[in-house]
């Protein structure tokens, strides 16, 4: 086989199967084979730290009986000063491994675009939770929080036994339930839910840029960025807005 045509080989196999691929190439002493291999050495070697990674990850999962139905929960949005809190559940399979995936908060928006498409072809039931602004300056931010966390959860078409949570307590639901301090970066489920929420709310945010444009929504996704600040006092809020969070600025 040329060497071009082994690269592209390479660059065909999959990281599961690299390893076997590499095996056979070893023997091939031609110089520029011996620099591929070394290559994608490197690239193997950078999957089986992540396959450990996942498993760290399954940690809090493993916890549990096998028989448990487990479901990850987490929230975008409690910061910005305007649009909606979202929180999204999330229950995967116990032997699901997804590669790459983290706090959402630590990726890039294309990845969690691809993510959030593995997630939810993988995923045995997803469902979200939202409360609007006009709830969130009623009852604040955090009862908003735990308001669409528990709407979330009770949506699900499967019923979990327990809720892995990011370091919060959501009342009033009918399961066990366990805080993790940074859990979208310990818990692949919370991990999950965390890249859904995210995903939504922007692509959220984008469309009422379409409606708002003057505040840049589709940039800061409502976050009080110089730009934002500075529309809100030339044009004031539009009903998206927080009034409990901009009463300081206008």
């Amino acid at each position: 086989m040329k060497i071009e045509e082994i690269k592209t080989l390479l660059k065909q196999t999959k990281e599961e199967d690299l390893e076997l691929r590499l095996e056979e190439l070893r023997a091939d002493e031609r110089p520029g084979v011996a620099k591929l291999v070394v290559q994608y050495e490197k690239k193997l070697e950078k999957y089986k730290k992540e396959l450990e990674r996942l498993e760290q990850m399954c940690s809090y999962e493993r916890k549990y009986p096998e028989t448990s139905v487990i479901c990850g929960i987490d929230e975008v949005g409690r910061g910005p000063l305007a649009g909606p809190v979202v929180t999204c559940a999330v229950v995967l399979p116990r032997d699901c491994r997804i590669l790459y995936i983290n706090d959402s908060k630590k990726l890039s928006e294309k990845k969690r675009e691809e993510l959030y498409e593995i997630i939810m072809k993988e995923a045995l039931a997803v469902n979200l939770g939202m409360e609007s602004p006009k709830v969130i300056d009623e009852i604040n931010i955090l009862q908003a929080t735990l308001s669409a966390m528990k709407k979330a959860i009770m949506g699900l078409n499967i019923k979990p036994d327990v809720v892995l949570a990011d370091a919060v307590t959501i009342p009033g639901i009918p399961c066990s339930q366990e805080a993790i301090i940074k859990g979208d970066a310990k818990s692949m489920s919370i991990a999950a839910a965390s890249i859904v929420a995210k995903v939504t709310r922007d692509r959220m945010m984008e469309e009422y840029d379409k409606l708002y444009p003057q505040y840049d929504f589709a940039s800061n996704k409502g976050y009080g960025t110089k730009k934002h600040i500075q529309a809100l006092q030339e044009y004031g809020p539009c009903p998206i807005h927080r009034y409990s969070f901009i009463g300081n600025l206008i």
